[in-house]
């Protein structure tokens, strides 16, 4: 997938979005968040939010985004959900799922398959010793463990940070001694992925986040051209630091990363020539 890129008639890259603490803030678009993604799109770049939120179903998502005002396509959203749900078919199993009840949506109609995945996400409440002592035992007669993200925290509808899935997912690695197969961010198929899927190189693409290690440091991995961090969401005074690679620059919010990233396409004149 990866590898076969399209060309692009306007020689110009792509940017990816995450959502959560740059785009919006629970049901609010950042301050200067609707104007950043028209100027992105008016100057020429291709864009894709890519989100690790496992609490909501995609329609979900596209139905807040279309809240606030902003014009989108399924195709412009992919959420470690549906990269789950493709794992699925591919490999002809069925998803045990200790996820949050706002994502079950996505796991609906698949066909039912002898051998089992385990798919965590960010189940909340649902984080029960039941629960996870259930998947436990699933994983222990022989299903696979795929993790929706590894993202430590979010940031909670009160302002401080919470237990995000990965904790979790650790938990049942330590304990069933297997891998998890990471869907979202980090993981770099999840980032090409989102670029395939509008014709952009890596070294063509820049990723915005407030994660300084699922999206910044991920990104860079997985070859992208830069990742900026912001100052808002979940970030916390010396995230820059703390993680490798570090971001390519860190700006105040998504409104400041448009700037970065008009002003370095001005720069740079084409991106690639096909």
């Amino acid at each position: 997938m990866a590898d076969s890129w399209s060309c692009w008639t306007d020689d110009k890259g792509g940017v990816l979005l995450d959502l959560a603490g740059v785009f919006y803030d629970g049901e609010t678009a950042m301050p200067g968040g609707i104007d950043a993604v028209a100027r992105l799109r008016q100057a020429g770049l291709a864009v894709r939010f890519v989100s690790n939120t496992t609490r909501s179903s995609k329609q979900r998502v596209l139905e807040r985004l279309e809240a606030m005002g902003l014009t989108v396509t399924k195709a412009d959203v992919l959420t470690p959900a549906h990269a789950a749900r493709e794992w699925l078919l591919r490999n002809g199993r069925a998803p045990y799922l200790l996820v949050h009840p706002g994502l079950a949506p996505d796991f609906c109609e698949l066909p039912d398959r002898d051998e089992r995945a385990v798919i965590v996400g960010d189940a909340g409440d649902a984080f029960t010793y039941a629960a996870l002592n259930d998947a436990f035992r699933e994983l222990s007669a022989g299903a696979e463990l795929l993790a929706l993200a590894t993202n430590r925290t979010f940031r909670d509808a009160d302002g401080g940070l919470s237990l995000d899935a990965g904790p979790f997912v650790a938990a049942l690695e330590f304990a069933s001694l297997k891998r998890a197969i990471v869907l979202g961010k980090p993981s770099p198929a999840f980032f090409l992925s989102a670029l395939a899927s509008m014709g952009c190189p890596p070294d063509q693409a820049i990723m915005v986040g407030d994660d300084a290690e699922a999206d910044i440091a991920g990104a860079l991995r997985a070859g992208l051209s830069g990742a900026l961090l912001v100052r808002t969401g979940k970030y916390r005074q010396g995230d820059e630091k703390r993680f490798d690679p570090r971001p390519t620059a860190t700006v105040a919010d998504l409104a400041a990363a448009t700037d970065w990233i008009i002003a370095r396409e001005l720069q740079s004149g084409s991106a690639i020539e096909c």
